[in-house]
């Protein structure tokens, strides 16, 4: 196995809490432990396994995590005016921060949207190393433990945020309506900025 760097996000399909980018470097080592783990695609566990994997993935790997928040997320958005472009923007950041950590010369990552919007995005250190996007990357090991410390992250920023404005707010985009809307009678039309992706549908839906 060629030791390497795995890339995943976390939050992307929720309309509540943070977008999370982890990057994490595996080798012959860590690899094996991390099989030994049942380390896999996060869609595959319980939001209590995957806490209890992090813990663990995090004392035997070098990681980074990239955070970007509600708020912030709405101002890139602006922005780039197109998920993927920001998701190429987090990927090339978590990947840049992990370069600075490691020394490795391949970066494999889940593809999203069209190739270029990563290869545009990369920095410095990023463009001079191989770039491996491939659909269903979670296969991959790195892959795989980079998508558990995402969700991971995606999960206690959301119950942060749910704390900080008095309401558990739920994860996915098909139910959580009913609470969008509360919370806006609540706090007003402004609170959505703070803990939502105000672009998804339900935001235009509460505003009619």
């Amino acid at each position: 196995m060629v030791p390497h760097i795995g890339v995943d996000e976390s939050g992307k399909g929720d309309y509540f809490g943070y977008l999370v980018v982890a990057a994490v470097y595996v080798d012959d080592k860590n690899e094996d432990l991390l099989k030994k783990m049942n380390v896999r695609d996060s869609k595959m566990i319980t939001d209590m396994k995957i806490i209890e994997m992090d813990k663990k993935i995090r004392k035997i790997c070098k990681y980074d995590i990239v955070k970007i928040s509600p708020e912030k997320y709405n101002v890139i958005y602006k922005k780039f005016k197109s998920l993927n472009k920001l998701l190429a923007w987090g990927h090339a950041r978590a990947i840049e921060n992990m370069l600075e950590k490691v020394n490795c010369d391949l970066v494999i990552t889940d593809k999203f949207g069209e190739e270029r919007f990563l290869k545009d995005t990369l920095f410095e250190k990023g463009k001079k190393v191989k770039i491996i996007q491939k659909v269903r990357a979670e296969d991959d090991t790195a892959v795989a433990a980079a998508s558990i410390i995402a969700r991971a992250e995606f999960l206690k920023t959301l119950r942060q945020l749910g704390r900080d404005v008095g309401y558990v707010l739920p994860k996915g985009a098909t139910h959580v309506e009913p609470a969008a809307k509360q919370l806006v009678e609540k706090h007003g039309k402004e609170i959505l900025d703070k803990v939502a992706k105000v672009h998804f549908k339900i935001t235009k839906r509460l505003n009619t």
